[in-house]
């Protein structure tokens, strides 16, 4: 198997999440303005949940391009990441049903950063393919954001009990940290 197909049952597992986060929404009743007010927190917490999609869905694609041989470990290591990225539906849902208490946010936190785990793992994996002096193998070695996520994950899950806002905050800077795309992945690749 080459990592397109990998890549391409991804997107579709990606999009089906997406599609499953934006079928929680049930159309008020009443058709005016004031109706969508009781969905502000669940449209809040979409948002955030599509733009975390959005950012593994494009890392994920540039990673993929650095694959030099498929295996059983990376198609593992790949559905694991995808089971914690199926979760964050659930998880999006209880969260914004709940207007952000403490447990929802607490364990959408969870998720997030056992999908960013994984993410690594995965990484991880598809640079043990690279020999030690290759750029990729130094570049990605060096991937601060990838070691400063799970720390700001963690204290957002501890924060959840104090202030989900506080929580919030640290869910929008890991985001603000990944959401452009792996320029360095993209420049080695110009150089091969």
């Amino acid at each position: 198997m080459k990592a397109n197909r990998m890549e391409a049952f991804s997107d579709g597992v990606l999009a089906i999440i997406i599609t499953i986060m934006v079928l929680e929404f049930k159309v008020p009743e009443d058709h005016s303005w004031q109706a969508l007010l009781p969905l502000g927190p669940k449209i809040i917490s979409y948002i955030f949940s599509f733009i975390y999609v959005g950012i593994y869905w494009n890392n994920h694609h540039h990673l993929l391009h650095m694959v030099r041989h498929m295996n059983g470990q990376l198609m593992w290591l790949n559905l694991i990441l995808l089971f914690w990225l199926s979760l964050i539906p659930f998880t999006t849902a209880w969260m914004g049903e709940s207007n952000f208490a403490p447990a929802p946010t607490a364990l959408y936190g969870i998720i997030l950063l056992l999908a960013a785990t994984s993410y690594w793992l995965l990484q991880l994996a598809i640079v043990k393919q690279h020999p030690d002096d290759s750029s990729f193998y130094k570049t990605m070695n060096n991937d601060w954001k990838a070691k400063l996520s799970p720390f700001l994950y963690l204290i957002a899950i501890l924060t959840a009990y104090a202030s989900p806002w506080v929580s919030g905050f640290f869910f929008v800077l890991v985001a603000a940290i990944w959401v452009m795309p792996e320029k360095r992945i993209e420049e080695i690749l110009k150089g091969q």
